[in-house]
């Protein structure tokens, strides 16, 4: 441990070696970052068998010297299931609800020795906040919580008992926190909305961001474009196709009328889809629409080497359905500064169109319209092709980083521990 530096508990559930999820970047770089800006982090996660899918790949980006400790947490599907069934209450709010038992006593003896200066616990796994709040009341040091989603929405979580955790949750954590922390513009002034009687001041927005150092090496890395003798034009998206927030179903309608009307083919056109997490329901919907061969599915790689075919590819796909307008996907960050061209499929007046088109990124079509992607995907492609599409303004990247989110990140803690 380092002298004379103020000290973060930060309660996270995702964080390395959990692989395939965005929200292990906003937590291990602010790890990274925090002790250049005066912030030493302690670290309280979940025991890695709680994660569905993990990969050493990331374990080394931890800083050494970094305090982790990794508590015990079951997931409650995979762990307390009794033929592919299990009582709801053992998962609320979530299926990690465990995890706060040996949390909190760790988290106990973690502000015991080591004396922290505040506690930040990070959505979207509920417990975590719950995790982050009952540290807070026991210890009487600041909270910050950290929304990188909106709890409570409509239709969302289904199960009204989870809906119901969700906003007692999330609810606690506006009135009680410190400051709550918020990834976008609309999903602040959402909760701005819900709950007028909170003071407004207390709502911080701290975007995502990319990571400079890790593009630096993957860019130093790559012997050649991946793609490069490849004719076709690949456009790839990189990350989870939810089925409803990121619904792939119009696209696929779309590839298919282009491919019969002879605008696109296999020779021409490769959509790659990487680590979506529902290959078999996109293979079956590809085989709907006759458009197997112009759609390559494709499995999970280490971070870098992601980081590298986005640096590699003719385009770089969004997709963002209008139920999640006060959200940006964490990969847009990192699109904007692999400084490739980008098609964006989501709804114009959302956040992630409003954010693509402050970078100066104005390829932008509904994703919901089928007509409007048959429409932009091909005028896409020959803009790139021509040279004529353009990349993110230096000045939207020199913005993005990461590093610059923990200074915002710092600026903030150290607001909060001087005000009682």
């Amino acid at each position: 441990m380092s002298a004379g530096k103020r000290r973060l508990l930060m309660v996270a559930y995702h964080f390395p070696p959990l692989r395939g999820s965005s929200g292990i970047q906003r937590t291990l770089r602010f790890v990274q970052h925090l002790p250049r800006c005066g912030w030493e982090p302690l670290v309280l996660t979940a025991n890695p068998r709680a994660y569905e899918d993990t990969s050493d790949d990331q374990m080394r980006e931890i800083p050494d010297g970094t305090v982790v400790r990794r508590a015990f947490a079951l997931n409650t599907a995979r762990h307390l299931s009794l033929f592919g069934r299990y009582p709801g209450a053992l998962a609320l709010p979530d299926r990690w609800a465990t995890w706060r038992f040996d949390a909190v006593s760790a988290g106990m003896a973690m502000i015991k020795r080591y004396k922290p200066d505040a506690i930040w616990s990070t959505y979207p796994i509920a417990t975590a906040h719950v995790i982050g709040s009952t540290l807070a009341r026991r210890s009487g040091l600041p909270w910050i919580a950290d929304f990188r989603d909106p709890m409570a929405q409509d239709g969302y979580p289904s199960d009204p008992r989870a809906w119901k955790a969700y906003r007692r949750i999330e609810e606690d954590a506006l009135r009680h926190a410190a400051a709550s922390v918020f990834t976008t513009p609309g999903c602040a002034q959402l909760y701005r909305d819900r709950y007028p009687d909170i003071d407004a001041r207390k709502s911080v927005v701290i975007e995502n961001g990319y990571d400079e150092e890790t593009f630096a090496r993957a860019e130093a890395d790559r012997v050649a474009p991946p793609d490069s003798t490849d004719a076709r034009f690949v456009l790839l998206h990189s990350g989870v196709v939810y089925p409803d927030e990121r619904d792939p179903r119009p696209l696929f309608a779309a590839l298919g009328q282009l491919k019969r009307s002879g605008v696109l083919s296999a020779a021409t056109f490769c959509l790659r889809l990487r680590a979506s997490a529902y290959d078999p329901m996109l293979a079956a919907l590809a085989a709907e629409h006759d458009i197997a061969d112009l759609v390559s599915l494709e499995p999970a790689i280490p971070y870098h080497a992601a980081l590298q075919e986005m640096l590699g590819v003719d385009g770089l796909l969004i997709l963002q359905a209008s139920n999640c307008n006060q959200q940006i996907p964490a990969k847009l960050y990192e699109y904007v500064r692999a400084k490739r061209p980008v098609l964006a499929l989501t709804d114009p007046i959302g956040d992630t169109a409003a954010t693509l088109r402050g970078a100066g990124l104005t390829s932008i079509a509904r994703l919901d319209d089928v007509a409007s992607i048959v429409a932009a995907i091909p005028a896409f492609v020959a803009r790139v092709r021509e040279q004529r599409e353009s990349i993110a303004a230096p000045e939207a990247i020199a913005a993005s980083s990461r590093a610059g989110r923990a200074r915002a990140f710092a600026d903030l803690l150290d607001r909060t521990i001087r005000t009682p």
